[in-house]
């Protein structure tokens, strides 16, 4: 999962049609992911969450690390700066 808190209430159309059409789907081909979904908080309008899931706990911890998940961080650095703040969690469904 991962958890983005923009700074700035004006970015949030261009930032969600941005992670809609381009992020989303390169982190999904990049990730292997089974499936991704997104949603913004109705506590707090300024945060979205992204989640992905994957068929094993392994998979998704194996990308902790990986050039993949890399490659999009850079990017994702390279068009929101520090606009948008981010932290990462790989969540286990419970039983």
């Amino acid at each position: 999962m991962v958890r983005a808190v923009l700074a700035e209430a004006e970015d949030r159309p261009r930032f969600d049609r941005w992670y809609e059409t381009e992020h989303l789907p390169q982190a999904m081909a990049a990730f292997g992911a089974a499936r991704a979904w997104r949603a913004w908080s109705r506590t707090a309008p300024g945060v979205h969450y992204a989640f992905y899931e994957f068929p094993t706990l392994a998979a998704a911890e194996a990308l902790a690390d990986s050039p993949g998940l890399r490659a999009l961080i850079a990017e994702f650095d390279q068009v929101w700066g520090d606009r948008v703040t981010r932290s990462r969690e790989i969540l286990e469904v419970a039983p």
